[in-house]
């Protein structure tokens, strides 16, 4: 039986600024690439949902070398972005099934900040996996997501739950704190969630119960294959 992992990706191409102005934005390209492959490459279907069933736009900062390392590696991820058939045909949000998945995985960039951490129906998606006990991860920006997992009395679902994600320090030395409309790690901080955070751009992952996330862009492969080691762990047709 083919065993099927939720991407559920952000359908914003702007960021709004605390000036009001557009900043140009999407998903980040190695947070979405990096999982894809991994899980493509243990035979893993992915299936991408956003809102409304938009095509996500990439954030084309992260197609850049000098964001990736090596021209090498720019391209592979340039060409998936453009290629990859997930990404180019996702479903709506609201037409996703939680029953029909093995797991949930969100990538960041800052496109999540616009419209995910709002987004009812998203929030809506990662309660349901998490009462299905169903592996969620969450990179960097992603885990603005989690604060629209509110209950319908208003109470988020995942307060008091340790979470790591994009810091404070990793967004000013971005360039992009002092514009930026709310800090995850200050909002997160703000709505319950233990947030644990590493020294800027290493690796880092944690883990509580079936909610795993990682920092940063460099953690979203190794968050990606601790995902994929809790599915390798759960018999085939269980949830």
């Amino acid at each position: 039986m083919t065993r099927n992992i939720l991407f559920i990706m952000t359908g914003a191409g702007s960021w709004t600024l605390n000036d009001g102005s557009a900043h140009k934005t999407g998903f980040w390209a190695e947070e979405a690439v990096a999982p894809l492959e991994v899980f493509r490459a243990a035979g893993y279907k992915v299936t991408v949902a956003t809102p409304n069933g938009v095509r996500p736009p990439v954030d084309e900062t992260s197609l850049a070398v000098e964001s990736i390392g090596t021209p090498e590696r720019a391209a592979e991820i340039r060409h998936v972005v453009e290629t990859a058939p997930e990404l180019k045909k996702p479903i709506a949000l609201t037409d996703v099934r939680i029953a029909d998945y093995d797991a949930v995985f969100v990538p960041g960039g800052h496109g999540p900040m616009e419209d995910l951490a709002v987004d009812a129906d998203a929030g809506g998606l990662l309660i349901a996996a998490d009462e299905a006990q169903l592996p969620v991860g969450i990179v960097c920006h992603g885990p603005a997501i989690l604060l629209a997992a509110n209950t319908p009395d208003g109470v988020n679902a995942f307060a008091g739950r340790t979470v790591t994600g994009f810091s404070n320090a990793e967004e000013e030395q971005a360039g992009l704190a002092d514009k930026a409309p709310w800090l995850l790690q200050d909002r997160l901080t703000q709505a319950g969630f233990k947030v644990t955070l590493a020294e800027p751009w290493t690796v880092h992952i944690e883990t509580d119960g079936n909610l795993l996330t990682g920092q940063n862009p460099a953690s979203s492969e190794s968050l990606a294959r601790t995902l994929l080691d809790r599915l390798e762990n759960v018999p085939q047709g269980s949830k």
